[in-house]
Formats: C-alpha cells, structure tokens, sequence
C-alpha cells in the first residue's frame, strides 16, 4: 500500500498535542528531531526500549493497542552504517568525540558492538565523565572499557576508531585534538553530513586516516531501523543513500 511520509513543524508549546493528534488521526509512526527528543522520552516512558531506556532520549514513536512506545534508533543506526562500511567494532578502541544527546544516543550500541576500550573526549571533561557515570549505574560491567578525558588532553591509548559526535562540522571548526589522537586510526566518522567532506573529515584525512565517512548512511540507517519497528520489514539501504548523495549534491545544498 501507498505511505505517507512527510515533516511536521511542531512548536515548542505544541509538541506533545502535535503527537497526540497525529496518532489520534491514524498516524502509523512518528520520528522525532532535536530539540524534542527528551520530551518523547517523557511522553513514551511507560513503554521504552532498552534502548531508549539508556538513550535518555526518543526519536522513534508508534501506538500498540492506544499506548505509545519509544526507542531511539540512532545507536543502531550508526552501527548498522559503520557494518556496511566494513568498520569492525568488535575489539577495537573507539573515540567518541563530544558527550551530548548524539554521543548518549549511540554509546550502548557501540559498547553492545564489542569494542574493546570506549573513550569519551568532550570539551568539558565532566560531561563526559557524567556520561559515563551514568551509564556505569545501568551497566557496571562496562565500567573498566570505559574512560573520559578533555579535548586536548594527550590520548591515553591509540584508537583505532574515531567518531565526532559533537556539531563542529556544522560551524565548519576543526577540533582542537591532542597530536596523537589519529595516530593508529583506521576509520574516522563523522555523524554530520554534506554536499562536501566536512572539517572533522578534512582533519582526519590530513592525518593521514585512510576511511573517512560522514553521517548520510547512518541517517538512512537509523530511519530503515524506525521503518522496521513501525511496518515490520527492514527497506533496502543502498538504493537510498545513493539518491540523497546525489540530491545534496546540488549546488543549493549545505551541510545538515
């Protein structure tokens, strides 16, 4: 049959009876971008994946039997990409740059990957630390693969995986990272995306990182995994981000 797929601009004030109405109309499934992911948490709490759960936030909603459920789909979403790219996880360190909702979003799964060691570098270190802090309440056992630390502090171990969580690409800004952080990395990748290689990218690649990948298949990724939940059938990825590759690519378009 025939979808449906369309945006919904959704005021602050109006968020939640935006939500309320769309389902009450036969809505099948709704995601959720920022600035509202915390408040689907709030509205879906009662029903919320693990995922979610430990996410802190929601970006995918639907109704079972009139009861909302949430989940957040961007961790697997990643994962997923960074499969198909040929990225092993499995015990590798891992960087993850930045310690706000994007890197909450995406640190159960990269741990359920099997990296071996998983470092959270932010800006300020006591976020990064609290993120972890809080994981550690949830999941104890993954409290000795995980560390935190500054930005431009010196890297405690080589890592072999590099993911920029923070929006610096967003500003065009490099990251002020300590010297060695690219010294032994395989693959850098950034959740951002562009008509052009972003800054994040740019920096790798000058370091000498080998792949380099931007955030378009993790997007693809994560709405083929909100798809899954809402209809039961997971879409073919490929066919999909080769069409927005190509629509971004348009001299009108700028990094999202």
């Amino acid at each position: 049959s025939d979808l449906t797929y369309s945006r919904i601009d959704a005021q602050p004030d109006h968020f939640e009876a935006e939500v309320t109405a769309f389902f009450a109309n036969g809505g099948k499934g709704l995601n959720v971008t920022v600035p509202f992911k915390e408040r689907a948490w709030t509205l879906a709490q009662a029903n919320l994946s693990d995922r979610a759960r430990l996410a802190g936030a929601v970006n995918t909603l639907w109704q079972i039997k009139g009861h909302l459920w949430g989940c957040n789909t961007d961790g697997v979403g990643l994962v997923n990409d960074l499969s198909r790219l040929g990225v092993l996880l499995k015990d590798q360190t891992v960087l993850l740059l930045g310690a706000g909702g994007a890197a909450r979003g995406v640190l159960g799964p990269l741990l359920a990957a099997g990296c071996a060691h998983l470092c959270i570098m932010n800006r300020t270190p006591a976020r990064a630390q609290a993120l972890i802090e809080a994981w550690v309440r949830h999941s104890p056992a993954d409290a000795a693969r995980l560390s935190a630390s500054g930005l431009t502090e010196p890297s405690s171990r080589p890592w072999q995986v590099v993911i920029n969580a923070t929006a610096s690409s967003l500003s065009g800004e490099s990251l002020a990272l300590p010297e060695q952080a690219f010294l032994s990395t395989h693959c850098a990748y950034d959740m951002m995306y562009g008509a052009q290689p972003t800054a994040f990218m740019r920096q790798a690649q000058s370091h000498g990182v080998g792949h380099v990948h931007d955030g378009l298949g993790m997007l693809v990724a994560q709405a083929a995994e909100s798809f899954r939940l809402w209809h039961g059938q997971t879409p073919h990825m490929a066919p999909v981000i080769e069409a927005i590759r190509k629509q971004i690519q348009q001299p009108s378009t700028t990094v999202r």
